[in-house]
């Protein structure tokens, strides 16, 4: 059985959620979205909840302590054993560092980081859509260039850091939702992660 061990970036609205349902689905691994966890306490209400929704709200990113704490619980459930997909995580150096630790203690390590490429106007169209259209509360137009802005500072020099590992695959991110799940995937099997391969 072969695991595959996927981190996704892009900024927001990259479409990186959608396509990493849709890798994850095809891997069959699980999404392990910081920003799914953190929603769903949220909405139920929780202590970490509103802690959470006090720092978005303010168009603020949560602690590295507090969000590599919930990805490490994720990984270690039963049936991240033999793969997942990041989306969310790590968002800055510092977290890679986290990451790696927690995965080499593990003997594990990433399979291949997915880059989805959108130019910075696409990102704030699709969001100022999906705002329009989920009536999410976090995505104001301050807080939408608020998040960007941090994006391009902290989290594209984790690409960096993948790039000397040489598991770095930039996607162009504009064009179809297929068109771009295809081309992960050719990325993917040309490094011989095959789809279904885990089931």
């Amino acid at each position: 059985m072969t695991s595959t061990r996927l981190l996704i970036v892009g900024p927001q609205g990259s479409g990186k959620g959608t396509q990493g349902v849709r890798i994850a689905e095809a891997f069959g691994i699980p999404v392990v979205s910081t920003g799914d966890i953190f929603r769903a306490n949220i909405k139920e209400g929780t202590e970490l909840g509103l802690q959470v929704k006090a720092i978005t709200d303010a168009g603020d990113l949560v602690s590295d302590e507090l969000t590599s704490a919930i990805v490490r619980d994720r990984l270690s459930q039963p049936d991240a054993a033999e793969g997942f997909l990041l989306d969310g995580f790590p968002r800055n150096v510092a977290q890679v560092a986290l990451l790696d630790e927690f995965l080499q203690g593990r003997e594990e390590s990433l399979d291949a980081v997915i880059e989805l490429d959108v130019p910075r106007e696409e990102s704030l169209a699709r969001i100022a859509l999906r705002a329009k259209e989920q009536g999410r509360s976090d995505d104001t137009e301050a807080a939408i260039a608020h998040r960007l802005d941090i994006y391009e500072r902290e989290t594209a020099p984790i690409l960096a850091v993948y790039r000397t590992r040489d598991i770095v695959d930039t996607i162009d991110g504009v064009g179809s939702l297929d068109e771009i799940t295809e081309r992960i995937f050719a990325a993917l099997e040309a490094r011989g992660l095959v789809r279904g391969a885990a089931a």
